[in-house]
């Protein structure tokens, strides 16, 4: 006979599984992630800069210097020693002309050869190199141009003199049999390679049409390899004392009347000037001149120029105009204001109303985001526009919402959250904003300051 037997279910025992519980706290950590990415504002920051700015006044001006053109007495091969845009002495070389080209093909084959260069040329090249270094700005790359080529005019300069020296003997001989001809500066002055008929022109010869650039050309013979007699090769400018006339509407010729200096930018260098100016007149046109009387060996090269008069230039902090905004403030009278509490801060009495119908005063210390001679602006955060305040040692009262003002500003987010600053605006263009600095509610230099302030609240979370 068979025994009953009876099955007993087996309960296992509750186990943690730690996988699970890492999904779940991976899970759990990318849902909170993804919930403040949505439900935190997202703002660009900006760091506040120093800048300066000024009225869009850039104007194209013809340059008129003393100019004096020397012309070839011979014709021939052409070599130059100098390189252009250099001061030269009375008596030095600056070029030579070659009948016959022995010479010349001599020099110019020599000229190939750098390793002719000794120690004292090459720190020459050097200090052009490390004064480019110091002075390099990625935001003016054109003068890499600049540089480049100055520095190709330099070494040409120093190949063709060596050249000329380790060829002494064969150019003494030619130039003994009158075939090799060195030219050398009648007078002292800076040497410049191009000519455009406009050397005699000065302040009381200039003429309208002279400003029309599309009928202008000029000659350059840097470049040319023979010449002919009588030919230009070279012009010397002699004075430190120049002019820019510049043409003006009658608006801005009536601005200038009666004053005689006035502060210019080259926007060609961004170097600034302060410079005395006369006013002319031809037929219906007026003429602003500007007169000069130094750094004219900058823009020697330069026969119209372009250049801003800074008439209401401003300093101050620069900002982006996108970050400009506005808000509502509550005035608050300033007698209405005491010390009090648990710190030296400026606060209000504020009396409101209970739900059983009787009154209660609180203490309370708003932030101050500006000040009048009469009055501090505060926000609606500690305080509602149906609140009344106490004026100290009187029974007199006043409704916080009886009036109110707007202030324009910008969003500080140096500590992450958005704090509205009030700005004081100096200037301001399509782009940018100068305010003013050292205000007592205002921003300061190098704050983090919100990018669009159209997107930003006080006390938005900043990530």
């Amino acid at each position: 006979m068979a025994k009953n037997k009876k099955v007993v279910t087996y309960k296992r025992p509750f186990s943690l599984n730690i996988g699970v519980v890492l999904f779940l706290i991976i899970f759990i950590y990318l849902v909170y992630n993804a919930y403040s990415y949505f439900t935190t504002t997202h703002v660009s920051p900006y760091e506040v800069v120093q800048g300066t700015m000024a009225e869009n006044n850039i104007y194209r001006g013809l340059v008129l210097r003393e100019e004096q053109v020397y012309q070839s007495g011979y014709t021939g091969a052409l070599n130059y020693y100098v390189r252009e845009s250099s001061r030269v002495g009375y008596g030095n070389l600056v070029c030579s002309v070659d009948e016959n080209g022995d010479i010349s093909k001599m020099i110019n084959d020599a000229r190939s050869d750098i390793a002719t260069l000794d120690r004292s040329d090459l720190s020459e090249l050097e200090e052009d190199i490390y004064g480019f270094q110091a002075s390099y700005d990625s935001q003016d790359f054109y003068h890499v141009y600049s540089f480049k080529d100055g520095l190709g005019s330099s070494l040409n300069e120093l190949l063709s003199l060596k050249a000329l020296q380790s060829i002494s003997d064969y150019a003494s001989g030619a130039q003994a049999g009158n075939t090799f001809h060195p030219v050398n500066a009648e007078r002292p002055g800076i040497v410049v390679y191009y000519t455009d008929g406009y050397e005699g022109v000065t302040v009381d010869t200039f003429t309208p049409d002279m400003f029309d650039e599309a009928a202008y050309g000029r000659n350059s013979s840097q470049n040319l390899q023979n010449v002919n007699a009588g030919d230009p090769i070279y012009k010397l400018v002699t004075s430190e004392y120049w002019n820019i006339v510049i043409p003006v509407g009658q608006e801005l010729a009536d601005e200038l009347a009666g004053g005689s200096g006035i502060r210019i930018r080259f926007v060609k260098d961004d170097k600034k000037l302060y410079v005395n100016y006369t006013m002319a007149r031809r037929e219906d046109q007026y003429y602003l001149v500007l007169n000069l009387q130094n750094s004219m060996i900058r823009y020697v090269k330069d026969r119209y120029i372009e250049v801003e008069l800074l008439l209401a230039e401003e300093t101050g902090l620069k900002i982006p105009n996108s970050a400009i905004t506005r808000k509502e403030f509550f005035t608050v009278p300033i007698e209405y204001f005491m010390k009090g509490g648990d710190s030296d801060r400026e606060g209000l009495l504020v009396r409101r109303m209970k739900e059983d119908g009787s009154s209660e005063t609180e203490f309370i210390s708003p932030e101050i985001y500006y000040q009048t001679e009469s009055h501090y602006y505060i926000d609606s955060e500690q305080v509602s526009a149906d609140d009344v305040v106490i004026m100290p040692d009187s029974s007199t009262s006043y409704r916080i919402g009886t009036r109110t003002s707007s202030l324009q500003g910008v969003y500080n987010i140096n500590k992450g959250y958005a704090v509205f600053k009030q700005i004081d605006i100096l200037y301001q263009n399509e782009e940018y904003t100068i305010v003013k600095t050292g205000t007592s509610y205002g921003i300061a230099l190098y704050d983090h300051i919100a990018l669009d302030g159209s997107k930003i609240k006080e006390h938005d979370l900043i990530q």
